[in-house]
């Protein structure tokens, strides 16, 4: 169950998932902040998600309490790490032990997990951890490296302090690779590649600076 914007003929979920009134199903009008349940597919194109229907939840079911399982599912965004314990606010985290191998939270990234409560208690328990959303490109190039940071495809934002790689590889400019990424925010980007596999090297000329700075062009000599 997520919040929605409305303004015209066209909304924002979340503040991150667009919609257009047509997707809306019943013709019913929409309110800022009301709640709604929706449906998205992904979009191979721009990397993001497409809604194709949205569906308001009446007043009644707000807030609704926990499903058969005894549990709650709650989204929310990675606001800092404290060696093994993630906070999406000071007074809801979790230990990181939870948390799937392959994937490894970051700040700024979107997640959604299951928790459980008892009562008397004020924190909770979370049960399973996942990022709201993890999509696979494939052939993609990398567009920029900054020190330790990059870009692949103008759109998908990357970490050397977070992403997995094979053994002995360094992203550089002009790489093909083929992606694992996650919902996150970071700068201006919504996407953060949480691994990276090399198709086809570059030539380009662009090393390593071991993370001080720009990328070098190599020097190459010449014959007269």
């Amino acid at each position: 169950m997520r919040k929605a914007h409305f303004c015209g003929d066209y909304g924002m979920i979340d503040e991150s998932i667009y919609f257009s009134s047509d997707v809306v199903t019943g013709n019913v009008p929409l309110k800022v902040g009301q709640k709604v349940n929706v449906v998205v597919e992904e979009d191979k194109i721009l990397y993001g998600l497409r809604t194709i229907k949205v569906d308001v939840v009446p007043c009644h079911l707000y807030g609704a309490g926990p499903s058969d399982s005894g549990t709650r599912v709650l989204i929310g965004c990675v606001t800092s790490i404290c060696e093994d314990i993630i906070y999406i606010s000071n007074s809801i985290y979790f230990f990181i032990d939870i948390v799937s191998e392959d994937f490894v939270p970051y700040k700024g990234n979107w997640l959604n997990f299951e928790y459980s409560t008892e009562p008397g208690i004020s924190n909770f328990k979370a049960s399973s951890v996942k990022p709201t959303h993890c999509i696979h490109a494939e052939a993609v190039c990398i567009t920029s490296v900054h020190g330790r940071n990059g870009v692949i495809d103008y759109t998908i934002f990357f970490t050397l302090d977070s992403v997995k790689l094979p053994d002995g590889y360094v992203p550089q400019v002009d790489d093909i690779v083929n992606v694992v990424m996650v919902e996150s925010i970071q700068f201006c980007f919504i996407w953060r590649a949480i691994s990276i596999t090399p198709v086809h090297k570059s030539s380009s000329g662009f090393q390593d600076d071991g993370g001080l700075g720009r990328p070098k062009r190599e020097r190459r000599s010449q014959s007269i």
